[in-house]
């Protein structure tokens, strides 16, 4: 079930759980004068204040793209719906039953989890965590090299003996020129049928071997630096290629990773507590199972 704010913004009945707890069973309004928390508006007398308008942009998911101003009338808008339908609801008196004070003590439960999991999480993102993670993360990643080539292509379609027996000659002629000592790059700019290689010279940068089809790879790893080679067929047609240089692959810089470096850290802190509370939890299962269930993952 859908309730539509006042701007035409649907949003979940059950995503909004918590919020209405916040709203209607707060302990005490905060000052409305504490330049901290500004109150914003009022809704029937209901104080909506700038904490509550954060809590519910959180909540809310994607918010289109608008000014500052329309966002603070998008979110009060949105925080009137949910004022209105929880009093409307609690005027019905649909929260004095035992099913709701059941969902209600799951939600906090929830959200003290949430919360509690979000401190840790963040507790444990310390330059010092996440540069051994990187460090240990590189020295575990094995050498790869890569090779920077430049190539020219004849094109042949599969399956095409004359076409590929003409392009076959195509690339022996311009491998003659090379051997007079034309600049590749120079030639590979005149004759090459691979269109990104027009303005390049036929530069390919740096590459691994499996990014490229084997039968290109296995010539372009075993040239030696400087050297072009004979023709070499792939499916695209006839090549010739060589070889500018040869590395070792450089780790991904520190920077680069750092987002997936916190994530893991975050979560595996996350995962730690959980296992440790396991630990000295007393848990009791009345029920069989015919095999033990995994624990559900955090």
């Amino acid at each position: 079930m859908f309730v539509r704010n006042s701007i035409g913004r649907p949003f979940s009945l059950w995503r909004a759980g918590a919020i209405i707890a916040a709203v209607l069973f707060a302990a005490a309004p905060l000052n409305a004068q504490d330049a901290k928390d500004p109150l914003v508006a009022k809704v029937n007398g209901v104080e909506i204040h700038q904490s509550d308008l954060d809590i519910i942009e959180t909540e809310a998911g994607q918010i289109p793209p608008m000014s500052p101003d329309a966002k603070k009338d998008y979110l009060v808008a949105f925080m009137t719906d949910l004022v209105l339908v929880a009093k409307a609801a609690q005027d019905q008196k649909l929260g004095d039953g035992p099913d709701f004070a059941k969902k209600l003590e799951f939600s906090r439960n929830k959200l003290l989890m949430t919360m509690l999991l979000e401190k840790t999480g963040k507790a444990a993102l310390t330059d010092e965590a996440m540069r051994k993670v990187y460090d240990d993360a590189i020295k575990q990643v094995p050498p790869e090299e890569e090779v920077h080539a430049r190539h020219i292509l004849i094109r042949a379609a599969a399956g095409d003996d004359k076409a590929s027996k003409d392009a076959e000659t195509k690339i022996k002629v311009v491998i003659a020129r090379l051997k007079k000592g034309e600049d590749f790059a120079k030639v590979a700019g005149e004759v090459t049928e691979d269109p990104s290689g027009k303005a390049n010279g036929g530069d390919l940068g740096f590459f691994s071997k499996d990014q490229m089809v084997p039968e290109f790879s296995e010539v372009a790893f075993t040239l030696d630096k400087g050297k072009f080679s004979e023709p070499v067929k792939t499916q695209f047609g006839w090549h010739v290629l060589k070889v500018e240089d040869k590395r070792q692959k450089p780790a991904p810089a520190f920077a680069d990773v750092k987002e997936q470096i916190e994530a893991f850290v975050a979560r595996k802190a996350q995962a730690d507590l959980v296992t440790e509370l396991r630990k000295t939890a007393k848990i009791e299962k009345f029920y069989k199972t015919e095999g033990a269930a995994e624990a559900p993952k955090q």
